[in-house]
């Protein structure tokens, strides 16, 4: 076993040499590991990469992180000149082991900037980095800047292969936003309540996915299954919770969009001619969002909470989302009685118009309609192919708070976790104290 710093040196060199020389053989590794080994026993390489799994025997660690740590703040000081291939090497050796060391990082950021490392591989570093430590909050701050700067150069590239040298802008964000949830989801899997994987999904959603109807539906379909089996996971549930909230924001936001382009043509006819164009798109983009059930997501949600609640008994979590989800639903069934109100709004004269802005209930409902941040939109009258659903037929409130009071005491009366019964009775003084408000 090396001792001396020479002999270190020659050992370090050789592991760096060889974990480049194992990307470059396959470089489709997908996962990173330790292999526990206390001391080297066999004269050969402690870098082991079998099918797409890569391995450092243990021994080695404590050789080569204290050595690639200092010589990269050596090079940061000044003191030690390293070159581009150097640098390269080094940083990817050390963040294997630490990834949460910004300055190696930082470096990565520089060589890409200056156009010497490909963004795409930093992303597959971080990838890697993310299977042995799936919370490191360095590696995902760093991995939001990369995908930062594909997005400011709109180069946005997928892996090159003869499918897809040609694809089209839209099908490659497409599929980096596929493969970003992809990484979170696994990371989600690989530690418990992972909020910084969780957190990702999000802002990869609101920067890459542009929070569509389309996408926000997709990610309440694909989580499904994943938050039924991980029944403690807040974080998975948290997300659902910004899914359900998000879309009801985004149809909101569309239909008032539609609304004010229809109010502005009706007073204002010799600008008709000239907004018909950008009219007919804003109405083509709110095609998708009128025709969201609301309700209906939101009445499944609480369906799969009831599922799981009944399920798997006693666990806090899955309480802490039903009361979020009811919080929901009893704020947009509040909603329905404003957006019959706005039908005869829009018809009626200007003076109205102006009138009802201003009356002390429609002041009142727009209060009731508040969803954490919802209410200046929602507070804009509109006339929507929705509300004339709506006003058709009413839906049915069948998760009202009667419901939720026959489920709290079908839960008492039949359970025997204590834990279970304790949960219960605190979603039941909660709900009095929500609806008393």
């Amino acid at each position: 076993m090396a001792e001396s710093p020479e002999e270190v040196a020659v050992l370090v060199q050789r592991v760096v040499k060889d974990i480049r020389n194992a990307f470059q053989r396959n470089p489709y590794i997908d996962e990173i590991g330790l292999i526990p080994c206390p001391e080297a026993r066999y004269n050969r390489s402690p870098i082991v990469l079998v099918e797409n799994k890569l391995g450092v025997e243990s021994w080695c660690v404590k050789f080569l992180l204290p050595y690639v740590h200092n010589k990269l703040l050596l090079y940061r000081q000044r003191k030690q000149w390293l070159n581009k291939d150097e640098l390269i090497d080094i940083t990817c050796t050390l963040l294997l082991l630490n990834p949460d060391f910004t300055t190696a990082w930082n470096v990565r950021k520089e060589l890409i900037l200056c156009g010497t490392l490909n963004p795409l591989k930093d992303l597959h570093l971080g990838k890697l980095a993310l299977t042995k430590f799936p919370k490191s909050p360095e590696t995902w701050i760093h991995r939001r800047w990369v995908l930062q700067q594909l997005i400011l150069e709109n180069s946005l590239p997928g892996h090159v292969t003869k499918g897809n040298v040609g694809a089209a802008p839209v099908e490659r964000i497409h599929r980096l936003v596929q493969e970003e949830m992809n990484v979170c989801c696994e990371a989600a899997g690989r530690y418990p309540s992972n909020y910084n994987a969780w957190s990702h999904r999000i802002w990869v959603l609101q920067h890459l996915g542009k929070l569509t109807v389309k996408v926000l539906l997709d990610e309440l379909s694909s989580t499904k299954y994943w938050v039924s089996m991980h029944v403690s996971d807040h974080s998975g549930f948290h997300y659902r919770q910004f899914l359900l909230k998000s879309l009801i924001g985004r149809t909101v936001t569309d239909n008032n969009v539609l609304v004010q382009n229809q109010m502005v043509n009706e007073q204002n006819p010799s600008l008709q001619n000239e907004e018909e164009s950008a009219g007919a798109e804003a109405e083509a983009a709110c095609v998708e969002e009128q025709s969201v059930d609301l309700p209906r997501h939101l009445e499944e949600e609480l369906e799969l909470c009831t599922e799981l609640i009944d399920t798997y008994p006693g666990h806090e979590t899955l309480w802490c989302h039903r009361r979020r989800v009811f919080y929901l639903q009893h704020h947009l069934s509040n909603r329905l009685p404003s957006l019959s109100a706005v039908v005869s709004s829009v018809d009626s004269s200007d003076e109205t118009l102006s009138n009802s802005h201003h009356s002390p209930a429609t002041s009142h409902m727009a209060q009731a309609m508040d969803v954490d941040g919802l209410n200046e939109s929602s507070s804009k009258q509109g006339y929507t192919q929705e509300t004339k659903r709506l006003k058709r037929a009413p839906t049915q409130d069948s998760f009202g708070p009667e419901m939720e009071y026959q489920f709290i005491d079908n839960v008492l009366s039949t359970c025997r976790d204590a834990d279970q019964a304790r949960f219960a009775t605190a979603h039941r003084k909660w709900l009095v104290t929500f609806l008393s408000q």
